[in-house]
């Protein structure tokens, strides 16, 4: 069977919220983790036409469903920046992020296809450049993307976030985050309206929780700095509480925050816009990191990944 010779292949990273959703989209800090064990590739490969292939569709790119805006629009304007055409092309998305999880999955795509294509091209992309190009998709997905996502599937290292400026974030010692999957779609949009209809009703302990979230966040990076995990935990233990308070928590996700703490987890909360996706949990040591998984699937986790964070993931 004859397989069409690569043009070229761009890949990224699930990421994790660790502190500061919700807070970030009225700038203030937040920190955000690589999840590097879960990947997407995009491939580019001669066709006779402008084809798409992914889990959620394949064939011509013009009979595209609606939901893969995204995905068109981080191939048009990456190819138009590098002056690459689509036409003649066949775009294949491979991803094993799980989607509206609050890991990133639509970031990680259209960085994936930014890199593509830019291989293709055989073009460089700066820093910036790279960014804006993924940016024009997560406007197809999420309108007014605070840019978190989009920074932080393509990091190396944990990020702090403010108003669009990223500080890298040095890891003393490695620590082991468990994500756990509710099974339930994540309502970023949602969730992100019903914070901001009770800012309106109630002003005063909306921004007092928001600058608090923004607190832990900033606490949370001399906690990576010095290697104090149970210091971390502690702040992830406030953010959910906060999370909570805020009303983007479900009764899924404080199910396994709760089975979390009870196995061991010195802190554990949701990541992501809440509403139903995913929580992470702090494992007590890398080494525990395997047993603390398996308490959450028995505890109905959907999925659950385990990520090392300052070592090998």
């Amino acid at each position: 069977m004859h397989v069409p010779a690569v043009l070229g292949t761009g890949r990224a990273h699930a990421k994790a919220i660790l502190l500061g959703e919700h807070a970030v989209v009225y700038g203030a800090p937040a920190v955000a983790v690589p999840v590097s064990s879960l990947t997407t590739t995009a491939t580019l490969r001669p066709a006779i036409s402008s084809l798409i292939s992914c889990a959620l569709y394949e064939g011509p790119s013009s009979a595209a469903p609606s939901r893969l805006a995204p995905v068109h629009a981080a191939w048009r304007a990456a190819a138009a920046h590098v002056g690459l055409g689509t036409e003649g092309l066949e775009l294949a998305v491979e991803s094993a992020l799980p989607i509206a999880r609050g890991m990133g999955s639509s970031a990680a795509i259209a960085a994936a296809i930014v890199r593509a294509v830019a291989d293709a091209a055989g073009a460089v992309l700066d820093v910036s450049a790279e960014h804006e190009l993924i940016q024009e998709a997560e406007r197809a997905a999420h309108v007014t993307p605070s840019g978190i996502d989009a920074r932080t599937v393509v990091a190396e290292t944990p990020i702090r976030f403010e108003r669009g400026t990223l500080q890298p974030l040095p890891v003393a010692t490695p620590f082991a985050l468990v994500i756990a999957d509710t099974g339930r779609p994540g309502a970023t949009a949602a969730a992100i309206a019903s914070v901001r209809s009770l800012r309106e009703r109630e002003p005063a302990a909306t921004d007092s929780a928001i600058a608090r979230l923004g607190d832990l966040a900033d606490g949370c990076v001399t906690d990576l700095a010095t290697g104090d995990h149970a210091e971390l935990g502690l702040r992830l233990r406030a953010a959910h509480e906060l999370l909570v308070g805020l009303g983007v928590s479900s009764p899924e996700l404080d199910t396994l925050v709760q089975a979390a703490h009870a196995a061991g987890s010195p802190g554990a909360k949701l990541t992501g816009g809440g509403q139903g996706g995913c929580i992470i949990a702090l494992a007590p040591s890398v080494a525990e990191a395997g047993p603390l998984a398996r308490e959450l699937e028995e505890a109905g986790a959907a999925q659950v990944w385990t990520t090392i964070i300052g070592g090998t993931a």
